[in-house]
């Protein structure tokens, strides 16, 4: 639980603790993993306790683990944190004492309701400010003094007024407040999937990641950053957080691209770009995925079917820029006898492959989020556990020993599902403790959990407080003045829309994390987007992508934040290089406006997602060369414009820009090679 205090990230620091207040807060935080899987498997209480005690954990676990200030003390847990973070869950238990109550009083709270409401709320509010800083809970207080003083401001923006019980009631008691629907989905899917990436990453899904990486591309020109591609990527796929993957797989990328030849800021742009990826990377997206799912009534695979080609693209475009970079370099690969043997490493490791493989099955035949978590968890936990007892096995013995486990567990999920898993997951425990190295491999299963509660802090207390525009938006309909906005302008250019809606999401994003941010943006623009013809998953992911671009676009960039930490380098400088090795994810969502096929949608023909995949892949091509300056020989400045120029008529979607970016490639292409043949 313990955490370097001053290692950025996009959360605030933390304390760094020992003794008993160390002790006490990873019991907490362990009460509230077992909590949470006790709900994901017997759904003990209503929705609305559900919520309650959700953000009740959140909010006392952040009061202890996130100090005031930043140079408060971080060796001990101030008198006042453990007040407020007792007093946070107490009041958080107040819906599950007086429910009946609440309910039979609904939109007519009592002194009592009120007073318990607004501390909540106000807690909710100190929380995000220790988390994530003063934006978001500035963006969301900004709302709610429209709430309870709107009534005052000029013409269309004034709404009718509202007391200030009906603002508590709406946001501290309702489901349309801090116990909204990002609350609910962050108590139920998000805290799952936090919690499978933190059991696989404890398992050593990393270790293999980097090896596979290392071991396929490491040793080919410019191999260090293609690894920090593969191996982000890869982490991309277990882990939904940007700025923690950056942490994560760029202490080992970084330093080994600088020691390659590359240069600080482009190491810093590559790991930035890279692991921001891992957010629109299937099967486990970010957080907001699984909140796009429960707003728009649609399956968790769909959402991973319309993301699928664009994340495909936007690595390729990664990918393609470090080699251009490489060849315009001439770095050299990492030296094949420093590289691991992929292939022995996937013998060796193969079974941690199996609970994401069983994820995505469960997830595209039909089963919901929750339950396909749960079976991931449970397979995670047995590999782990049967790893420690095969650790006392012969070789025949455990070759025996593990077929007979897949056998047993294949069957007892079919024959009684995943909840008799978890008893057999409690008996490998208590057997594991007769076995060499079971205290070891129980400390590992309680790491997990208690790293998967602090690593959904930050996730869910945004949800909560992103709650309160939720809430205002939905009392005051003040969501439909910017929206018909965007329809008026819209009527005249669809492009101007759309390019509005990208300002929009980016300019948020310049304070507040991908979650609220296609939140607040999602509320307000995606609806006018979807009555100009956008369909409706293509509108929300539209908002997605910018929210995810935004950590990459100065001024505040936290991805770049992160990656300048420890390249060494200037956060802004790796910010502006980023932006331009992402240009896919800027890119793709207007394409997939234009041309709903790139995501799947309107059940395009093979042909017809072959075109659109074909068209920007070659668009990336030229863009690549024309922002690196080579292909395979280096261009000048009006070849690079050319190059620049083809790429933008195949991305714009007006007639007869398709035949003419088509010409501009083939042309460009044509005479480039003959250029470089003849050097």
């Amino acid at each position: 639980m313990e955490v370097p205090a001053q290692d950025f990230s996009e959360h605030g620091v933390q304390r760094r603790l020992d003794g008993l207040a160390l002790r006490l807060l990873t019991g907490l935080a362990l009460i509230f993993s077992l909590y949470q899987l006790m709900v994901a498997a017997f759904h003990p209480f209503s929705s609305l306790v559900t919520r309650a005690f959700h953000v009740g954990f959140l909010v006392s676990l952040t009061f202890l683990l996130y100090p005031a200030w930043k140079r408060a003390e971080l060796s001990r847990v101030a008198p006042s944190d453990w007040l407020l973070a007792m007093l946070g869950f107490v009041l958080s238990s107040y819906q599950w004492f007086f429910e009946g109550d609440l309910i039979q009083r609904a939109g007519d709270p009592t002194l009592t309701d009120l007073v318990v409401g607004t501390i909540l709320i106000v807690m909710v509010f100190e929380a995000a400010r220790r988390i994530m800083g003063l934006a978001l809970p500035l963006v969301c207080a900004t709302f709610l003094l429209y709430g309870l003083f709107g009534q005052y401001l000029p013409g269309d923006l004034a709404h009718r007024g509202y007391a200030f019980s009906q603002i508590v009631d709406q946001l501290g008691f309702g489901t349309e407040g801090i116990f909204g629907i990002p609350t609910l989905v962050s108590a139920t899917y998000i805290f799952l999937f936090i919690l499978f990436g933190t059991f696989l990453e404890h398992a050593g899904m990393i270790t293999l990641f980097n090896s596979i990486a290392l071991g396929f591309v490491g040793h080919t020109k410019g191999g260090a950053a293609k690894v920090s591609v593969l191996s982000s990527g890869l982490m991309g796929t277990i882990s939904g957080s940007g700025v923690a993957n950056v942490l994560t797989t760029g202490q080992f990328t970084i330093p080994l691209m600088k020691r390659f030849g590359y240069s600080g800021v482009f190491a810093g742009a590559v790991e930035s770009t890279s692991s921001m990826g891992g957010q629109i990377m299937p099967p486990v997206m970010g957080a907001v995925a699984f909140i796009m799912a429960e707003n728009l009534n649609v399956s968790y695979a769909e959402i991973v079917k319309a993301a699928t080609v664009p994340a495909v693209l936007y690595y390729a475009t990664v990918f393609w820029m470090v080699h251009l970079e490489a060849g315009r370099k001439k770095l050299l690969g990492i030296p094949k006898e420093e590289c691991p043997n992929p292939w022995l490493a996937m013998r060796r490791q193969w079974f941690l492959v199996l609970p994401l493989a069983a994820l995505v099955g469960m997830l595209f035949n039909g089963f919901t989020p929750m339950y396909s978590g749960m079976v991931g968890l449970a397979l995670t936990a047995i590999l782990i556990l049967g790893a420690t007892v095969a650790a006392g096995l012969s070789p025949t013995a455990f070759r025996y020993a593990f077929w007979l486990a897949v056998g047993l567990g294949c069957a007892t999920l079919i024959k009684w599902g995943v909840y008799p898993v978890l008893t057999v997951i409690g008996l490998l425990a208590a057997l594991c403790l007769v076995v060499n190295g079971g205290p070891h491999t129980l400390r590992l299963l309680r790491d997990s959990l208690v790293d998967g509660a602090r690593q959904a802090l930050p996730v869910g207390v945004a949800c909560a407080i992103v709650g309160v525009i939720i809430g205002i938006l939905t009392l005051t309909g003040a969501a439909s003045s910017f929206a018909g906005f965007i329809l008026e302008v819209g009527a005249k250019n669809l492009f101007l829309s759309l390019l509005l809606t990208m300002l929009v999401c980016l300019l948020l994003g310049m304070g507040i994390p991908t979650i609220p941010n296609y939140i607040i943006t999602s509320s307000i623009a995606a609806p006018a987007l979807l009555k100009l013809g956008v369909p409706l998953i293509v509108s929300h992911m539209f908002v997605f992508y910018f929210g995810i671009m935004a950590d990459l676009t100065p001024p505040v960039a936290l991805a770049a934040f992160a990656a300048s930490s420890i390249a060494k380098e200037s956060p802004m400088k790796i910010g502006f290089k980023a932006v331009v090795i992402a240009i896919a994810g800027f890119v793709v969502p207007f394409m997939a406006v234009y041309d709903p096929a790139l995501m799947l949608q309107g059940n395009p023909s093979y042909l017809a997602i072959a075109y659109i995949v074909g068209k920007a892949l070659l668009a990336i091509t030229l863009w690549g060369a024309a922002a690196i300056g080579y292909l395979r020989a280096p261009l000048n400045w009006p070849e690079r414009a050319v190059a620049a120029c083809g790429a933008f008529f195949l991305v714009a979607a007006m007639p007869l820009t398709d035949e003419i970016g088509f010409a501009i490639c083939a042309a460009f292409i044509g005479y480039h090679l003959l250029r470089s043949r003849k050097r």
